[in-house]
């Protein structure tokens, strides 16, 4: 089974939300809420993929020095293997607006269990929550 490495980020506002992106119509898992990011390719870190993957999907700018490792997640889905380090970012730099056509909702921790995930991506939301 092929292993996919997929970066993500949980960028947290001044107010302690973090910033949920809900996938369009015609992706896989179309619907569902999930962390943004994207997949790594051929040369790129986890990091150099997620500043690429922000400014194409949010139009925001940050910096690898603020992007702070916190933990990672690691699925099998039925045609490959899911690995994905989640990063914490409090520092940007725009507003972060919708660029390929998903939804964007800024949600407390204590409330990321409200919104429909990749099965990747539940079992996070617990070290957020206690890691806010």
């Amino acid at each position: 089974m092929k292993t996919v490495l997929v970066s993500a980020v949980a960028l947290i506002d001044p107010d302690g939300r973090v910033l949920l992106a809900q996938r369009p119509e015609g992706k896989s898992m179309a619907g569902l809420w999930e962390f943004p990011g994207g997949k790594v390719e051929q040369g790129e870190t986890p990091e150099s993929a997620l500043i690429r993957e922000l400014e194409e999907e949010l139009g925001i700018n940050t910096w690898e020095s603020c992007l702070a490792p916190l933990t990672f997640t690691s699925h099998s889905y039925d045609q490959f293997h899911l690995l994905m380090p989640l990063f914490a970012c409090r520092k940007w730099e725009g507003q972060p607006h919708p660029k390929e056509g998903q939804k964007l909702k800024w949600v407390h921790a204590k409330d990321l269990r409200e919104y429909p995930m990749p099965p990747a991506d539940i079992p996070l939301i617990p070290i957020l929550r206690d890691w806010l």
